[in-house]
């Protein structure tokens, strides 16, 4: 077989070298092996390669391999053209070797178009957009014409910039030098026009664009989704589905934050099904975006199935799912996420670190947090803004009000949301002080406050109920404009209602335009705390005819009115609505309704509602101890605390409360006792004047009013007025007049406005027969112009509320009322009921002669 002539074995050989090095170039650092085998046997045939084969070996290098093996085969080559020095360029920019490359390209005998653009892009990738722009001034002033890639590089930093001024002339270059019409350079200006939020600018030129592709449509897409026209962008894609254009990753990650925007789950769901026929599911990009948006509709059922789906998890792909964790109140799987990025290698950025300094915050994780700080200190991360502001508020929320100072004073860069986190942390620790020094701070600054540092500096006048503080911060807020914004003017309108100023809460309550929900929670909740309930159900009721759909946090206030009004069937009606709107989970509402139950006196549905509760907080046991006690249960509610214990729930004061007035209800002395030391012994809970009130009617009932008092003597602080009136009551039932005497003048020195104390005593007086002593009290009531407060009360008929005082003549139907009161008297006193001789001493000293006065009578005769 005959050899071939040289000249064709030289082009046999320049074909197959090429070609060789070509094919690994484009696998990449894969089959950099392979290229160095095709280099050596090129370098032992003694072949000498052409200007073109030398070009594909030095291009294979930069791919493959790395800058410094491609500059020593560039700097063997004989001869070198204008492609050997752009591939050297490409490869120093692509490393990041940014000073190599610009002095390279300052070596160029004859740097043309690419070359130019190549340090130009490269400037502009790494977000250094007015250093690519000088180079562009530099490259026109050499007289070199742009093409379509600089005109693409311009406009992305023009877009990097949000400089639209400075795209309208990139614009008005690209029209005179003809370059408008290229289908690339006309994407470019969709997407410099979008994100610099000239949205109408961008689709009137997308729409005059006599070719559009997959690029054009997609960032047209993206330009509205970033103008907050989402709906704009959804059409758009639907519109380019019905052209056939088939569709592309940016379009399908633009049109699934326009669903995570708008919470639009059913729609999402039909675009992931679209996206799975199209074979774009399991797309990095597109991926992370469906996680993305199921996470933030809070489907975390299908977030998972699509996290999970995915064959390779990213950084952005965690972060999405890590967001949608922390939103949902998930905290620790979110910290498992994290775990899990760890170990598998995925990494993490300060997404990553802020997504898990907030799942901290979220279930109080107060170490795991101090270790994640070491983490993102050790990967430099904590320098960035974003992830201060999350460490702060961690500290915040764990009560480490120290760290979270300390991190607040080294922030070189504060923004608000820095501020708000302090202030934030400040308020929700009890420091409110600080918290309003705090903003007077941000405000010489200059920091302008937002809705939410309001919210926080409000809460703070609250806590310190200073109407005087809350009114400088309202006017502040009108004079900033937020003074009509739901969320602010419902904390203005809380903040009134705590303290006390229930009615200018109701003006400005009625002030607001647009009513939402949490401007109608904070008056009835205003009114509640107020102890108004009536008022409260009454606006309730004007929020249902309204057409506002109540919250949980409504449905709980609501049964605390019924349950201090004892309305029962009002608190059923809102129980049905519960269960319809299936809100029975929630611990804080099944709590509630155990609680209205009780005080309605209905312990059989109370522990119904208690056995059936998913999850019992304290608050359960509480108000089921209460009640049993409230009702004179003492058995039950002792049984109830006994269950308490052994599920390992830790009592507070109030469980205390119950159980001390369970034990006096059924005259147990030795548990009362025990119970009452074991606060201390046990639970470390100091005893309050609540708890040494029980003691003292325990131990009146028990052992006597002189034992009582001398337990009063031996406390470790001073008795109030409550303790000392205990103790007058124990003395009218063991007709104790002695005592009655030093507890009535102990009140009086504590409180010489308190009408009761009078009528106690002299009530002690009359159960002892001592009716000069009656009159001389009732005379020293009169001389101190005292009057005793009306006793209340009220009945609820076919939904209908009746309220009655002593006395009363108000309601329509009095005279039917007091003729049956006086039959049932007449009943009463043919069956042999003697009243109590006490009951003379409530009759009226002024001498009015009113139906009241005249049953008394009747009685007595």
């Amino acid at each position: 077989m005959s050899r071939p002539p040289p000249a064709q074995a030289g082009a046999l050989a320049n074909a197959t070298f090429s070609h060789l090095f070509q094919l690994c170039a484009h696998a990449g650092r894969a089959a950099l092996g392979a290229g160095r085998a095709a280099h050596a046997r090129m370098l032992v045939s003694g072949f000498v390669p052409t200007a073109f084969v030398a070009n594909c070996l030095l291009q294979m290098y930069a791919r493959c391999a790395d800058a410094a093996r491609a500059r020593r085969v560039f700097d063997a080559m004989p001869h070198r053209d204008t492609v050997s020095w752009n591939t050297m360029l490409t490869a120093y920019a692509h490393a990041g070797d940014m000073d190599t490359a610009v002095s390279l390209f300052g070596a160029m005998p004859d740097p043309d178009v690419v070359s130019w653009n190549t340090l130009v892009s490269s400037y502009c990738q790494r977000g250094m957009f007015r250093e690519s722009l000088g180079l562009f001034l530099e490259m026109s002033r050499h007289g070199v014409d742009p093409d379509r890639t600089t005109f693409a590089v311009l406009l992305k930093a023009c877009s990097g910039l949000e400089d639209l001024a400075l795209g309208v002339q990139i614009h008005a270059l690209a029209v005179k030098t003809g370059l408008e019409a290229d289908v690339r350079a006309g994407s470019a200006l969709v997407d410099m026009y979008g994100k610099c939020r000239s949205l109408e600018d961008a689709l009137c030129f997308f729409q005059g664009m006599g070719e559009r592709n997959w690029v054009s449509w997609g960032a047209a897409i993206a330009g509205c989704v970033q103008n907050e026209q989402y709906t704009r962008g959804l059409e758009l894609f639907a519109q380019m589905q019905r052209l056939g254009l088939g569709v592309s990753q940016p379009a399908y990650a633009s049109v699934f934050r326009s669903c995570a925007a708008m919470s639009c789950l059913s729609t999402a769901r039909q675009l992931h099904a679209h996206a799975i026929k199209n074979k774009f599911s399991s797309d990095r990009v597109v991926g992370t975006a469906i996680v993305d948006v199921y996470a933030k509709a809070d489907s975390l059922v299908d977030a998972r199935k699509a996290f999970f789906g995915l064959l390779n998890h990213t950084v952005e792909t965690c972060n999405a799912m890590m967001v949608g964790l922390v939103r949902t109140g998930l905290g620790a799987e979110a910290m498992q996420l994290f775990q899990f990025m760890m170990r598998s290698g995925t990494g993490f950025d300060v997404v990553s670190l802020s997504g898990v300094f907030s799942a901290c915050a979220e279930v109080k994780g107060y170490f795991q947090g101090l270790q994640v700080h070491c983490l993102a200190i050790k990967s430099g991360f904590d320098v960035d803004v974003c992830v201060r502001n999350a460490i702060l508020d961690l500290y915040g929320k764990c009560k480490a009000l120290v760290e979270a100072h300390l991190i607040f004073q080294e922030m070189e860069q504060r923004d608000s949301v820095s501020w708000n986190a302090i202030i934030a942390a400040l308020e929700q620790n009890e420091c409110y002080e600080d918290t309003i020094a705090h903003l007077n701070e941000m405000l010489r600054s200059g920091m302008e406050p937002d809705d939410f540092t309001y919210g926080s500096v409000l809460k703070a006048c609250s806590g310190l109920e200073s109407l005087e503080y809350g009114l400088m911060v309202h006017n502040k807020i009108i004079k900033s404009g937020l003074g009509l914004d739901a969320f602010v003017a419902s904390t203005v309108v809380d903040m009134y209602c705590k303290c006390g100023m229930i009615t200018e809460a109701q003006k400005l309550h009625e002030r607001i335009g647009r009513q939402e929900l949490i401007s109608w929670n904070s008056i009835i909740s205003g009114f509640s705390l107020n102890k108004q309930s009536e008022e409260a159900q009454k606006f309730f009721s004007e929020m249902l005819d309204v057409g506002v759909k109540p919250d949980h946090f409504t449905y709980a206030t609501v049964l605390d009115t019924c349950a201090n009004l004892a309305t029962i069937e009002l608190g059923k009606q809102i129980h049905g609505q519960i269960i319809k709107q299936e809100m029975l989970g929630d611990e804080y509402i099944s709590s509630t309704l155990i609680d209205m139950y009780a005080k309605c006196g209905n312990m059989p549905d109370s522990l119904l509602m208690f056995e059936k509760a998913h999850k019992l907080d304290f608050v359960s046991w509480n108000a089921m101890i209460c009640g049993y006690a409230l009702h004179g249960q003492g058995l039950q509610a002792l049984e109830m605390f006994d269950r308490m214990q052994k599920a390992n729930v830790l009592p507070n004061h109030a469980t205390f409360v119950a159980v001390l007035r369970a034990c006096s209800h059924v005259g147990l002395l030795d548990d009362g006792c025990r119970y009452f030391h074991l606060m201390t012994t046990r639970y470390n809970l100091e005893p309050q004047l609540e708890h040494f009130a029980c003691m003292v009617d325990i131990l009146g009932r028990s052992k006597g009013p002189q034992e009582a008092l001398n337990f009063i003597r031996s406390m470790p602080f001073e008795a109030d007025a409550v303790i000392w009136k205990t103790l007058l009551s124990i003395c009218k039932i063991r007709q104790d007049v002695e005592v009655a005497e030093i507890a009535a003048s102990n009140v009086l020195r504590l409180d010489p406005d308190d009408s009761s104390v009078y009528i106690l005593l002299s009530n002690v007086y009359a159960e002892s027969g001592n009716w000069v002593d009656v009159s001389r009290t009732r005379r020293l009531m009169r001389q101190g112009r005292l009057k005793k407060e009306p006793g209340c009360s009220w009945i609820e008929v076919q939904s209908e509320m009746h309220g009655f005082l002593v006395g009363d003549k108000v309601h329509p139907r009095s005279r039917e009322v007091y003729e049956m009161l006086n039959d049932l008297i007449g009943e009463m006193k043919l069956s042999g009921y003697e009243p109590a001789s006490a009951i003379f001493a409530e009759v009226d000293e002024e001498g009015s002669m009113s139906e009241q006065d005249d049953l008394l009578g009747t009685v007595g005769d």
